[in-house]
């Protein structure tokens, strides 16, 4: 996956194939799931510049992504922060920009010098020329 900032939303598009099917050319529920977490937790390596780990997911399955329409756009951002407990909110577009699934993760957010001596994190940079816009 590769993650781009719109404004104050972490973006991705990601293309799912056959692999990623539990019923005929319906993408699996697990695969969205785990595209979400991954995705909610970008939210906190750039707006936070840090790491943390997820205490809570809860996720709605709204409508079937169906993998023969090409690329799913998928979309979160900072819901609530306290303290260091922070509430991001995902969401999974089919390829008809309609809303498909949403989940709220809850992440316990490291402090920054937590998170570079235990992961190595340092920084989460952008280069402004690579970014499109979605």
């Amino acid at each position: 996956m590769e993650f781009y900032e719109d404004g104050e939303e972490i973006v991705s598009r990601w293309r799912p194939t056959t692999e990623h099917q539990s019923w005929l050319d319906t993408l699996h529920g697990g695969v969205q799931s785990a595209l979400l977490d991954e995705l909610c937790g970008w939210v906190l390596f750039r707006k936070f510049q840090s790491g943390g780990v997820t205490s809570r997911m809860d996720i709605r399955f709204r409508k079937p992504i169906h993998i023969s329409d090409g690329d799913i756009t998928l979309r979160a951002s900072v819901a609530q922060q306290r303290r260091n407990v922070i509430d991001v909110t995902g969401r999974i577009y089919n390829s008809a920009g309609e809303l498909c699934t949403e989940a709220t993760c809850i992440y316990f957010l490291f402090p920054k010098s937590t998170a570079e001596e235990q992961s190595h994190f340092c920084k989460c940079l952008v280069e402004e020329e690579d970014v499109e816009r979605f």
